[in-house]
């Protein structure tokens, strides 16, 4: 097992993202945006600069989180699929020069106010399965994210969406299930993290770890560190440890940057300052009993 981030919540610079890593005396970076520009999206030139300081630091990359079939994009647009096929196509190239084997990938967004069993699954299985297959068949490994996706709305969803798309695997975030909708709860419950994650654990090679508290009178999430909120953190993490698990566990605070949303933010150090912060309780949460 070993501890990653999404570095672009400690600083918006590669050099910036590097630092924060070295830091925490970590290997890798989950790599998503570097000055505000997702991975697969930099120029060329802006890419090969990329690849010059990961390899002066020995920091690696150890997953691209795309916004390939992302929260912000719609099955019922072609266009958003072509662009799908783009950034997949540039992603390939550029994951296998960093000698990165997974790709973090979503399933369209929710059709909001169609019921979830009218949710054109079959468009966007076909979808996931041309885009995934390019993946596999280059030797890469795409892992669906629990989300503000078709796959995030339960756990069945989530199993369906694997049973027809075949080769594709799990990265399960902890904090996601806080705010969202269980829609295999016939009384419109919010999910339970622990009841997403015991029913997907065998699909599962990675894990987002972020926490939070729910306010469903406001409709308000406030993210915390890690184990102080509603996601079920310690107790998944001794359940990952228990049976074995070896693969990543990148934070993903939310506390000092929200990477969705950039009406939440702090100034630059302090932002910087919270996401080391938090990989230190993440370790410490790793060693306790």
């Amino acid at each position: 097992m070993y501890l990653t981030g999404f570095a672009d919540e400690a600083a918006g610079s590669l050099v910036g993202q590097i630092k924060a890593t070295l830091e925490l005396g970590w290997k890798h970076i989950g790599a998503r945006s570097i000055d505000g520009v997702n991975i697969h999206d930099l120029t060329d030139a802006a890419f090969d600069r990329v690849c010059e300081q990961l390899a002066e630091s020995g920091v690696s990359v150890n997953c691209f989180g795309s916004t390939i079939m992302n929260w912000g994009k719609d099955v019922r647009k072609v266009g958003d699929f072509e662009r799908d096929l783009e950034q997949t196509r540039r992603a390939i190239p550029r994951m296998k020069r960093l000698g990165t084997r997974l790709v973090r990938v979503m399933s369209y967004s929710v059709i909001h106010g169609a019921p979830a069993w009218d949710q054109m699954a079959a468009e966007r299985f076909r979808r996931m399965r041309e885009i995934c297959g390019m993946f596999l068949d280059a030797g890469l490994q795409p892992v669906h994210e629990n989300c503000m996706n078709y796959g995030g709305m339960g756990a069945s969803f989530t199993l369906r969406m694997l049973d027809n798309v075949h080769g594709l695997k799990l990265v399960f975030d902890t904090g996601n299930p806080i705010f969202h909708t269980d829609h295999d709860s016939p009384d419109g419950d919010m999910q339970s993290a622990w009841d997403f994650y015991r029913q997907v654990r065998q699909h599962v090679v990675y894990v987002h770890i972020k926490d939070a508290v729910f306010n469903p009178k406001s409709n308000k999430t406030e993210y915390t560190m890690p184990g102080k909120g509603l996601g079920s953190v310690a107790k998944i993490v001794r359940d990952l440890v228990s049976t074995g698990y070896d693969g990543g566990l990148s934070i993903e605070p939310h506390i000092g940057a929200v990477f969705h949303d950039p009406s939440v933010t702090t100034d630059e150090e302090k932002k910087y300052r919270m996401y080391v912060e938090y990989g230190r309780q993440m370790e410490a949460l790793l060693r306790a009993p």
